[in-house]
């Protein structure tokens, strides 16, 4: 009897040490989790719409990169963006969980880019936690690799010319120069980021190579094409105005204001009301757009880089356009010259008119998720249901973008010229990206 015992207890360890732990499960989800826990610290530091656009990108990359290192079906951008050669490679032999090691990286870059570091830490060790107590081995293999290829994307991303207009010389104001921008109400603020055009492109050949053609010549002449422009945004105000908060003008206008710092003051004191970005707007598109098509892990960071890139591109080439044409804002103008208490449906962001960011960057984004889901992609976007404003339903991210850029026009903010072509050079941005990327294989 126990010659038989000591046999099925030998038979029962043996049983038990061959016995091979479950590999980890990292879901979409978890992924959007990560992109979404950004998108909330940003809000919270206050990142201009530009600086967002780089927070986004390079840890989608990171994430990607390592995606792309096992997959069947995505290929590496390395060589195809502008100085990314190289990233360790991955032992397939090493046990490495490619999930969890593409998540890894993407907390780590993040981290970097932000000012609230504590923010990224915390989402990142209770998903530590958990990936520890499923694998306690996989992870530490994969969080090593992770990590490493994310020390990688952060040496490349420093080389990005951006630490270097951190130091360059604010924008200019020179009032005396007619159709020139000039700080709007309430802050007057600065003008923001009137250095990012030297930023390092990703894919474009440079900031200049979707130059839009030139904005309208400025002029008081109220036969003139652009005070035409100004007096067809007055105008669309005040019918706006009468029609209340039941305008489907002003709710489009609210629902895509994406303004990351609007001033309110009361008295003698001002605050701020912090939002999400228009970059930001459009992550979370991309969020809804994965989880609406069940896109698996592969899928799901293949959307959010291409998208980020695309966004990232937009903003260098419009920002581009914006210092260099350096056009007035309709609330100097008609403040100055129709109606001295006008006031825009939203407030006037602090940098000049032309092109409209809204335009540009909406148009890449729905060009971009287009060509990744296809066209006709109805969907509910409760991406400011966070701050109070109700989902809207669109039938296509081109329906979307259009009405992202119009809502500038109804917002009061740009003239119809800054959206139109807004539109076509976000549209040839895009194009570009889609035509030029070769993410799959």
């Amino acid at each position: 009897m126990k010659t038989k015992f000591f046999i099925i207890a030998s038979l029962s360890l043996l049983f038990v040490s061959c016995k091979k732990e479950k590999s980890i499960i990292v879901t979409p989800d978890e992924y959007s989790a990560a992109v979404e826990n950004v998108t909330q610290i940003m809000v919270h530091d206050i990142f201009s719409p530009p600086v967002a656009s780089r927070i986004f990108v390079y840890p989608n990359i990171a994430a990607y990169e390592i995606i792309a290192q096992n997959s069947k079906t995505y290929g590496s951008l390395q060589n195809q963006l502008k100085g990314l050669d190289s990233i360790p490679k991955l032992d397939p032999k090493s046990g490495v969980n490619i999930e969890v090691a593409a998540l890894v990286a993407h907390m780590d870059v993040s981290k970097q880019l932000v000012f609230s570091e504590e923010l990224v830490e915390k989402f990142r060790d209770s998903l530590y936690q958990k990936w520890s107590k499923e694998n306690e081995k996989e992870f530490e293999v994969s969080k090593e690799y992770g990590l490493k290829v994310a020390a990688r994307i952060k040496k490349w991303m420093d080389k990005d010319n951006y630490k270097e207009t951190r130091t360059m010389s604010k924008f200019s104001v020179l009032p005396n120069i007619a159709g020139r921008w000039q700080p709007t109400p309430p802050a007057y603020m600065d003008a923001i980021e009137p250095h990012w055009a030297e930023i390092r492109t990703l894919v474009l050949d440079s900031a200049s190579q979707f130059k839009p053609i030139p904005a309208l010549p400025f002029s008081l002449d109220k036969n003139s094409p652009f005070f035409k422009e100004v007096q067809e945004v007055y105008d669309i105000s005040l019918k706006m105005k009468k029609m209340g908060d039941t305008c489907n003008e002003v709710k489009m206008a609210q629902f895509w204001d994406c303004n990351p710092y609007v001033s309110v003051s009361q008295g003698h004191m001002m605050f701020a009301k912090k939002k999400i970005t228009p970059g930001a707007h459009w992550m979370g598109i991309t969020k809804i757009a994965c989880k609406t098509s069940k896109a698996n892990f592969e899928k799901t960071v293949f959307a959010y880089t291409e998208t980020s890139i695309g966004m990232f591109e937009a903003f260098i080439s419009c920002w581009d356009e914006k210092f260099r044409s350096n056009v007035i804002r309709p609330e100097t103008v008609i403040n100055q010259k129709i109606d001295e208490n006008w006031k825009p449906a939203l407030q006037t962001p602090p940098f000049p008119e032309y092109t409209s960011g809204h335009s540009v960057v909406s148009t890449v984004s729905s060009n971009i998720l287009t060509s990744i889901f296809g066209d006709n992609f109805s969907f509910v976007d409760d991406s400011e249901l966070q701050f109070g404003l109700p989902n809207r339903t669109f039938k296509s991210f081109n329906e979307a973008s259009k009405e992202a850029a119009m809502s500038r026009f109804y917002g009061g903010i740009h003239y119809r010229a800054a959206i139109e072509n807004g539109i076509v050079q976000g549209k040839e941005i895009a194009d570009f990206i889609v035509d030029k990327l070769k993410m799959k294989k």
